[in-house]
């Protein structure tokens, strides 16, 4: 009965035409419902997608798709192809080493999209959404004879399985072992595109529009479940174009949290050294044993935290308490803050083992977060976010 009150709230808040953005934030920050659509509608607007006039929707939605249209006719090309013989700068050959030759920038772009291909194809390997067919092959790419399929241009034979390392910040562990998925999946035949293809096109053209940043690794994990969420949407009109919605919500979502992935930015006010520090001060506000013991210990927060905070603690949980935790962490109006609140409930929870425990024990009970109910860490959270400092 509460669960059907609860659809009802939502109902209410997005049947109206104007959607109210605080009563939505205050909803969501409680979980969104898993059916229905809610999550994919919702999150649209919560990461400013949607404008809140819904009589805006069709008009602004037509734009963005015909957007993003342009930017794969624009942007996924191939040298000497009939879409680039317009542009094509004079002697342009492979061997060129004119920085203006269309070849150069083919061959830079596959440099970035070497470590793309190699993300995508491992995203969520707990679960087979990824490795499906999408039921909305893009078009202009299926039926390109293979040109543009942008796991053709990579050359699998130069993969090789390794762990990401940030230089400067200690041990970091970004992948764990139990995670690694077979990379050699086939794939889809003629006419059809897996999941994860559609993943590896809005990474690259992601990267190909912001130069400055590109790719970096991780930020898959970020799109993964964005695109789950969008693509596994019961609306069929919303569902149909889950790749150029989830494009543009990533991009949002980027724009906030792109300061994580930028080394030259670590020590700003948004940068992941200056969370890490927050996060450390919390958890001397909320449980001075266990900061003292990991002061003893000299277990430093970029041990384990680097990959929660930078990833927004996708690789800790099973996806659909991921999922759980992003309704909480994108309702969050002052963006992100909460989830420093959500890190250090997920130590004081764990506080008995870890006061017991010594260096190696506690850093490979934090890298390798035991399985739990996320409604207990994020009840925790908003205990600890409620307390006098």
């Amino acid at each position: 009965m509460a669960y059907k009150a609860r659809l009802k709230e939502f109902d209410d808040v997005l049947q109206e035409d104007s959607i109210d953005g605080q009563r939505l934030r205050e909803l969501s920050f409680h979980g969104i419902p898993d059916d229905q659509g809610k999550r994919a509608l919702c999150w649209r607007l919560l990461l400013n997608y949607l404008p809140v006039e819904k009589a805006q929707w069709p008009s602004f939605l037509q734009q963005k798709r015909n957007l993003y249209k342009q930017f794969i006719e624009e942007m996924i090309v191939m040298p000497g192809s009939q879409e680039c013989n317009g542009d094509v700068t004079e002697g342009d050959h492979p061997l060129s080493i004119n920085p203006d030759s269309q070849w150069q920038t083919f061959f830079k772009d596959n440099e970035v999209l070497l470590q793309i291909d190699k993300d995508v194809r491992r995203l969520c390997p707990d679960i087979s959404f990824f490795q499906q067919p999408t039921e909305f092959p893009c078009f202009e790419i299926v039926n390109s004879n293979d040109v543009k399929r942008l796991h053709t241009r990579v050359q699998r034979s130069v993969l090789k399985c390794a762990n990401v390392e940030r230089k400067g910040l200690g041990i970091t562990k970004i992948a764990l072992s139990i995670k690694k998925a077979n990379e050699d999946y086939a794939p889809m035949t003629e006419g059809k595109e897996a999941h994860w293809e559609v993943v590896e096109r809005i990474l690259f053209l992601y990267a190909k529009l912001n130069p400055g940043q590109s790719y970096v690794q991780g930020m898959n994990e970020i799109i993964g479940p964005i695109y789950h969420a969008f693509a596994s949407d019961p609306d069929v009109t919303f569902r149909e174009h889950a790749e150029c919605d989830s494009f543009f919500c990533f991009t949002n979502l980027m724009s906030e949290i792109r300061d994580f992935f930028i080394k030259s930015l670590d020590e700003t006010d948004h940068g992941i050294n200056k969370m890490m520090s927050r996060m450390l001060q919390q958890l001397k506000n909320s449980d001075l044993d266990v900061w003292l013991k990991f002061q003893q210990l000299e277990l430093k927060p970029q041990y384990y935290s680097f990959r929660w905070i930078t990833l927004l603690l996708s690789q800790e949980f099973p996806l659909p308490d991921v999922l759980r935790i992003w309704d909480t962490l994108f309702s969050d109006e002052s963006r992100f803050d909460f989830l420093i609140y959500v890190c250090c409930a997920m130590i004081v929870i764990l506080r008995n083992r870890l006061l017991n425990g010594d260096f190696p024990s506690n850093l490979k009970l934090l890298q390798n977060f035991p399985p739990m109910d996320v409604q207990i860490i994020l009840s925790k959270a908003v205990e600890l976010s409620q307390q006098k400092n």
